[in-house]
């Protein structure tokens, strides 16, 4: 009996187009728009493949759902269809809770409200990518990493305090931004989404970069070619003379052999469809083989003798 009910009761949500009390509901205290936000915290806590972050999204809108819905059939609705797909940036995603919840609140269409949470949390998901993945995470974590090899202890704790304190402050403040904004909230977004997303890829393509340059001389090429010997700086002593590939190599652009396994991975991921975890084991077998024949810098001996020295 209690499972015909619940079936009844998921049926008669998804028939439904508009909610049976139309009447606005009260603006939603400071207190429930707090818990929101915290609550956000767990979007991808039951994160899968059919409906990503549908779930984590309603645990998080539950609480101001429950404010505005005192139907329960409204209620009811309400969660079945903030059930359904959703997948954007964890980072900004009180910005579309703060939108859906106006809308929940001015009791709209029931399609109008899906429309308008699927529109806006997609181009988000590759806003943030630029922003925080592509941008502020690596440029903190490139000094604060510098900060910790240093022997600094305030470079972990320093770099935690950045990205938490700029995440919670975006959650904070999209939040209630984006609640008192309403609908107008999205056409502001999307009105220059494409040229703020630009100039944010252009800033971490650029900070990969400077990545590239700063930790990318351990990798090299530790190939020493003997080229016969020539009198010492005493005229009497003849010493050996070899041509070291990496110089020359450095002549023409520092950090190059770096770069290039950079655009190689971004060639196999961008053209090829690889995954990052394919390139990690494509750089540990170059890694292992390059080893065995001497190719890269170090202090080792190779596995197969080759004509050439190893140097560090």
């Amino acid at each position: 009996m209690l499972v015909a009910m619940q079936e009844s009761c998921v049926i008669v949500s998804n028939s439904m187009t508009t909610y049976k009390d139309l009447t606005p509901a009260p603006k939603v205290d400071k207190k429930t728009l707090n818990k929101m936000v915290w609550m956000s915290t767990m979007l991808q806590a039951s994160f899968n493949y059919e409906r990503m972050q549908s779930s984590g999204w309603l645990w998080a809108m539950l609480p101001g759902l429950q404010k505005v819905h005192t139907n329960k059939d409204d209620l009811a609705a309400s969660m079945t269809h903030n059930m359904d797909f959703i997948n954007t940036h964890p980072y900004l995603v009180t910005f579309v809770m703060g939108i859906v919840l106006s809308m929940e609140q001015q009791k709209m269409d029931i399609q109008t409200i899906r429309s308008v949470r699927i529109s806006t949390a997609a181009p988000l998901g590759g806003i943030g990518d630029a922003l925080f993945w592509y941008t502020l995470i690596p440029i903190t974590a490139g000094m604060t990493a510098n900060m910790a090899i240093d022997g600094n202890m305030m470079g972990p704790i320093l770099y935690f305090i950045i990205a938490f304190g700029a995440e919670m402050a975006l959650r904070y403040g999209l939040m209630y931004w984006s609640y008192n904004l309403g609908t107008k909230a999205v056409s502001m977004m999307t009105a220059h989404a494409k040229e703020f997303t630009h100039a944010a890829s252009l800033l971490g393509v650029f900070v990969v970069g400077a990545l590239i340059s700063n930790y990318g001389g351990g990798t090299h090429l530790g190939i020493s070619i003997p080229n016969g010997q020539t009198v010492a700086e005493d005229g009497k002593t003849m010493v050996d003379v070899f041509i070291n590939i990496q110089e020359y190599l450095d002549k023409i652009l520092p950090c190059l052999i770096p770069l290039l396994f950079t655009l190689m991975c971004y060639f196999l991921i961008k053209k090829k469809n690889w995954t990052p975890t394919k390139c990690i084991g494509l750089f540990l077998v170059i890694g292992i083989v390059g080893a065995i024949f001497g190719i890269w810098g170090g202090d080792y001996t190779p596995l197969v003798p080759v004509p050439w020295n190893v140097v560090a």
